[in-house]
């Protein structure tokens, strides 16, 4: 794939374009925006996919068997559908638009993603965000964990035709509930035609990442599925070009590095290599009442 141009007149505000990969998967195509060649993290995010959005046929779902995860946490966020997490903690969630799943995995922990049985039995929508965040040193081993929060719980900044859900930490003086283990930003940004988006430059490391629509910055127009990766220290205005869908991640810069190798995130390559024989030896958990699983990739 050629990387895009940063165009001329937007290099006082970006330091480089992001253009995901995408894989279709059969039911629905998945779009890689993070790690990239271009940029491998931004604050704390470490791997952003968006997937969707797709029309399940009655009969049909999502279907993520149990895996596991070391060193992160993993952010769901939807704008269409739902999804059933189990984990191997007992947990039991069913996320839907607006909310946010949170799971802590750092020593390790297993779980699944799947459709509701009940919500195969009619045509279905799903369309969302996956991330990861890399856990600082001190908390990679931490206990696993799971927090979920209702659309009620999460503050929305809203007016002059936007409307801004802050998902994880602070935006605009607002702070979600969610326990974050670093700086971090992470909202959800819906603009009418016109409406104007300003991004403080209170967090050190921003991205905007388009998920529908357009947005101008400095003049510059930029199509959904880009990653617009900010310069610090500078606040930058978009103005959306059509009703547009955006997502503000960042934070602080990490404490090093991070390998990242299927599922597994850690600053030690041996790390992931123990994560791997534990996966394989079955020692890293199971998710009761869903015995399928998925091998370690060879």
């Amino acid at each position: 794939m050629t990387r895009p141009a940063l165009p001329e007149a937007a290099k006082a505000a970006l330091e480089t374009i992001v253009v995901p990969r995408s894989r279709d998967l059969g039911d629905f195509e998945v779009r890689r925006v993070l790690p990239s060649a271009e940029r491998r993290m931004v604050g704390p995010f470490v791997f952003l996919d968006d997937f969707g959005p797709t029309v399940f046929r009655a009969g049909s779902g999502l279907d993520v068997r149990p895996h596991p995860h070391i060193g992160l946490a993993t952010v769901t966020y939807l704008l269409e559908g739902e999804i059933v997490h189990r984990d191997s903690l007992g947990t039991v969630a069913t996320i839907r638009p607006g909310e946010v799943n949170w799971m802590t995995a750092g020593r390790g922990i297993v779980h699944s993603e799947r459709t509701d049985p009940a919500r195969r039995k009619a045509e279905s929508r799903l369309f969302g965000i996956q991330s990861w965040v890399a856990l600082p040193a001190n908390r990679e081993e931490a206990e696993p964990g799971f927090a979920h929060h209702g659309a009620d719980a999460l503050p929305v900044v809203a007016g002059e035709g936007k409307r801004v859900r802050v998902i994880a930490g602070t935006l605009y003086g607002a702070r979600s509930p969610l326990l974050v283990f670093s700086e971090t930003l992470y909202a959800d940004a819906a603009l009418d035609a016109g409406a104007v988006l300003s991004v403080p430059a209170t967090h050190e490391e921003r991205a905007l990442y388009i998920v529908q629509g357009a947005v101008e910055l400095l003049g510059v127009p930029f199509e959904s599925g880009r990653l617009l990766v900010l310069k610090p220290g500078v606040e930058i205005i978009v103005t959306a070009a059509a009703p547009a869908r955006l997502l503000l991640i960042g934070g602080e810069p990490m404490d090093g590095p991070r390998h990242l190798w299927w599922n597994f995130v850690s600053r030690s390559k041996e790390r992931i290599e123990q994560a791997k024989a534990d996966w394989k030896a079955g020692r890293l958990g199971s998710v009761a009442g869903d015995p399928e699983f998925i091998p370690l990739p060879e």
